[in-house]
């Protein structure tokens, strides 16, 4: 019997749950596939959130012949031959044949140069699934030919709506009486991902199976996950729990539980650059400016990884996870970029102050650009107290100084220079 995740798989755009914003009427992507032409596009997303069922719905909505390869066991040779077929089969049906290619991150250089041309020439039309951010794991070249479309997890009501059609189109579970009692915890451990919100489904119906009705509720929920969880899901089914607790591990300054949950990652074959650009987010977002120092250390980790491969690389990784968890802590400047962001938001477009703008021509000399700009290295200390934001938010602060003595130092200067403005 078939898994209820492969049961409830839609085959057309109508059954698909999700990604309204590609899908919904009158979306990009919904116009491109009822137009019946559709170029090459990156699907990226979490798991679970449909790429590879959308890859198929556009295949069978095209009636083109569809090729799939996957990065994990497919070698250059595996891509000639299927670029091959693709050029034979132009002979019996003039619009390019679609080539599926499921995580596509994992396709080496040149695995991915050998799909250059056939995706130039329109040989096939390229549809990559990928976790990854695709600007990192994709060559410039074929992405520049690729329109990337992010997918997002699935929403409470995109689940809810999931589970309506599990109820009432799913041949097995319709016949048994299903009551949803509780979903808090089905929905909080699925994460927005529509396979494990499935699988969890499946988990709770089979260990009823002698009940005349199935309660799924929260405590059912967690009886069950409790029971059947185990290792680290090399196909990214607990992907990003285990990174959460990483990442938050190292905010909490804990280096054994950091380390626990790195060799989680290591043993469950987790992709050591993935491991590592997270160390370089953590360290900006959570150390920041309380230690400057871990920002190139996480640097130097990611680009040593990359020399080095595996065993090795997990020493580096564990030297930098260690030395991130036990460094001081600020988010100060995660928080000010945040800020910044809002206000931008709520403000709008607001105008550079005159002194600040470039002057370039006569006509713009002549209207005050640029005059009255004080050249700060002209000054004692390199430093002359002018307004630098717009008029209407020149009094607001983004960047406040944590409490650590880097950032000490630093709101001592600012207190200076400022008079007391900032810092």
């Amino acid at each position: 019997m078939l898994p209820l995740a492969e049961r409830m798989r839609p085959t057309t755009l109508d059954d698909y749950v999700g990604q309204r914003h590609l899908i919904g009427p009158g979306a990009v992507l919904r116009r491109m596939i009822d137009n019946g032409n559709i170029s090459s596009i990156i699907l990226w997303g979490p798991p679970g959130v449909g790429k590879t069922t959308l890859a198929k719905i556009i295949s069978h909505k095209l009636e083109r012949p569809f090729y799939t390869l996957s990065a994990i066991s497919s070698g250059v040779k595996d891509v000639r031959d299927v670029i091959e077929k693709a050029k034979q089969s132009r002979f019996f049906n003039p619009a390019p044949p679609l080539l599926f290619i499921d995580e596509i991150h994992r396709f080496s250089k040149s695995q991915q140069d050998s799909l250059l041309a056939a995706v130039e020439e329109g040989v096939v039309v390229l549809i990559g699934a990928t976790t990854e951010n695709p600007s990192f794991e994709v060559i410039s070249p074929l992405l520049s030919r690729c329109q990337v479309y992010v997918l997002r997890p699935l929403d409470q009501d995109d689940l809810l709506a999931l589970y309506d059609r599990v109820t009432k189109q799913d041949e097995i579970l319709k016949e048994r009486r299903l009551k949803l009692a509780e979903n808090n915890a089905l929905l909080r451990f699925s994460g927005g991902d529509a396979r494990k919100f499935l699988n969890i489904i499946e988990l709770v119906v089979n260990s009823q199976e002698e009940a005349d009705e199935v309660v799924i509720d929260d405590k059912h929920v967690v009886d069950i996950l409790q029971q059947t969880s185990a290792t680290y899901d090399k196909k990214g089914e607990m992907h990003y729990d285990i990174i959460s607790a990483f990442i938050k591990s190292i905010r909490g300054s804990d280096p054994d539980a950091a380390i626990y949950w790195l060799a989680r990652m290591i043993e469950g074959g987790e992709d050591p650059k993935f491991i590592a650009r997270r160390l370089i987010i953590s360290a900006s977002e959570d150390i920041g400016l309380a230690n400057p120092n871990a920002l190139l250390m996480a640097n130097q980790a990611f680009d040593a990884v990359n020399k080095i491969g595996w065993p090795e690389g997990r020493i580096i990784l564990a030297e930098a996870t260690v030395y991130l968890a036990t460094s001081a802590k600020s988010n100060a400047s995660y928080n000010a970029i945040n800020q910044a962001l809002e206000c931008v938001r709520q403000t709008g477009d607001l105008p550079v102050p005159l002194h600040l703008r470039n002057a370039p021509t006569k006509l713009m000399k002549q209207l005050n650009y640029g005059t009255d700009y004080k050249y700060a290295h002209d000054y004692p200390g390199h430093f002359v107290d002018q307004q630098y934001l717009p008029d209407s938010i020149a009094q607001t602060r983004f960047y406040i100084e944590q409490d650590n003595p880097a950032e000490r130092k630093i709101a001592e200067r600012m207190h200076a220079l400022w008079q007391g403005k900032k810092g």
